[in-house]
């Protein structure tokens, strides 16, 4: 009886384990981790990415960039501009680093360590800001949405970008999941729109991917 309850605890510690693995990669298992990430979330990015213009001349900034696949594909996508990634895992940051070391050493993609909460730019700086598979961390929505509106230039946009939402098709599931195991924060649509207007955004616009159970959240920064 003792040996059960300890195989159980130990399977039960190491399934908590992981899922903070998700949720904040460690230096060396969460490198494994994002990597994974890459791999899971590329499909859903491009998607995602279809429902924004990028420009070649962009600065891009993306938050949450986890194994680094998503600004490749921003560097390459923006081929005269700059690509920024912050993360506040050191996990994900060396993930990221390695994944992209020329365009790093070209100074194209550049990464530093950080919260959304407290962004390490001047005001005014992006043309388009990212966060994919990632709002769900963020520690205060209203101002943590705020602090990003400051960073990103007049008339620049942020594009959330999503697998799994609140009313989504596979909610049944995942909703308790997220919600127990990683303590997710879930929207839905209707909660996207009034937390955007409320943060400062016009023109919010959202895409659905029903079949797939995905979401993309688009809000533009007011010209003044």
């Amino acid at each position: 009886m003792i040996g059960e309850i300890l195989r159980i605890s130990a399977v039960l510690l190491a399934g908590g384990y992981m899922m903070r693995q998700v949720r904040k990669p460690s230096r060396w298992l969460g490198r494994f981790m994002a990597n994974t990430m890459n791999k899971s979330h590329s499909t859903l990015t491009d998607w995602g990415l279809t429902h924004v213009e990028i420009r070649d001349h962009d600065t891009i900034l993306d938050i949450g960039c986890g194994g680094g696949r998503t600004l490749n594909k921003l560097a390459h996508l923006a081929a005269q501009g700059s690509v920024y990634g912050v993360d506040y895992a050191q996990g994900s940051l060396a993930a990221s680093r390695a994944y992209n070391r020329e365009l790093v050493e070209q100074s194209r993609v550049q990464l530093e360590q950080a919260s959304v909460s407290k962004l390490p730019f001047p005001a005014d700086k992006f043309d388009l800001i990212t966060a994919i598979e990632t709002q769900y961390y963020w520690p205060d929505l209203p101002g943590d949405l705020r602090e990003v509106l400051r960073v990103l230039k007049p008339g620049g946009k942020l594009v959330i970008i999503a697998e799994s939402y609140k009313s989504g098709r596979f909610e049944w599931m995942e909703g308790p999941l997220m919600r127990v195991l990683l303590g997710a924060c879930r929207l839905s649509p209707a909660d996207q729109r009034e937390l955007f207007a409320n943060a400062g955004y016009v023109n919010v616009q959202f895409s659905e991917e029903r079949n797939k159970g995905w979401i993309c959240v688009v809000g533009t920064k007011p010209i003044q």
